[in-house]
């Protein structure tokens, strides 16, 4: 664990599932149990759990890895997802929500890059009353790109109003491999926040500062915040 993380970044970008914000385990089982149905295969609670926290890395080697067509279940997927219920099912963790409060109040611009789609991430931080947190916020898209993929990193810089060739120093902040190596492939740090255990998640995430708390950056709430690498999968089994 790294508690000396700088406080002096220009910008802070941040995952928003498994690192703002997560969803109850009983919507996470219902939405598994309705695509399952639509696709003929049972999940176990262990595969549930894998691929909504991308505990396994990316999603689609491990469903043709389990057997299962990326392009049949990721439309199963969408078509049974009921944005305002899962909105409503989501809640904000405190770490984040005090981290990301000193940094607006410091002034700092702060983004999301997501790969949560925009008709289920726009209820969320509607439900969640976040909305005016954000200077930019992205939704990554097959035609822009996914994490690790920096396009929709650089997409996000350029809303922030910077140049993301010379972006000065940022940082994003995420729960998994691919916001790691989406910030190194961009040319910002990158912070893990573990959110599971390595031996849940099966291997140990690489990054610039590496916590299990935002609270262990020193920027909590009783703390002042002063006013292309081609990385695929930064981890180490």
């Amino acid at each position: 664990m790294v508690s000396d993380a700088p406080a002096d970044y220009d910008f802070w970008l941040f995952d928003l599932d498994g690192t703002l914000v997560d969803a109850e385990w009983s919507y996470t089982r219902e939405v598994f149990d309705r695509v399952g149905d639509r696709i003929g295969r049972e999940f176990t609670d262990r595969e549930a759990e894998v691929l909504w926290h991308g505990l396994g890395g990316a999603r689609d080697p491990q469903l043709r890895e389990w057997g299962i067509d990326p392009e049949e279940f990721w439309p199963a997927f969408h078509a049974v997802e009921d944005p305002q219920a899962r909105a409503e099912a989501t809640y904000l963790h405190d770490d984040a929500a005090a981290l990301v409060a000193d940094l607006v109040a410091a002034g700092r611009p702060v983004g999301v890059v997501t790969h949560c789609q925009a008709f289920l991430a726009e209820p969320v931080i509607d439900h969640l009353d976040v909305g005016d947190w954000f200077d930019a916020f992205v939704s990554c898209t097959p035609e822009l790109g996914w994490k690790p993929d920096p396009a929709p990193v650089r997409h996000a810089i350029e809303r922030l109003g910077r140049n993301p060739d010379t972006p000065g120093r940022g940082v994003l902040a995420g729960d998994g491999a691919s916001d790691v190596g989406a910030a190194w492939n961009a040319g910002l740090d990158g912070i893990h926040v573990e959110r599971h255990s390595p031996d849940r998640r099966g291997r140990c995430v690489l990054a610039d500062y590496r916590v299990s708390s935002f609270d262990d950056l020193p920027l909590g709430p009783d703390r002042d915040v002063a006013a292309d690498g081609g990385v695929s999968d930064p981890v180490r089994k």
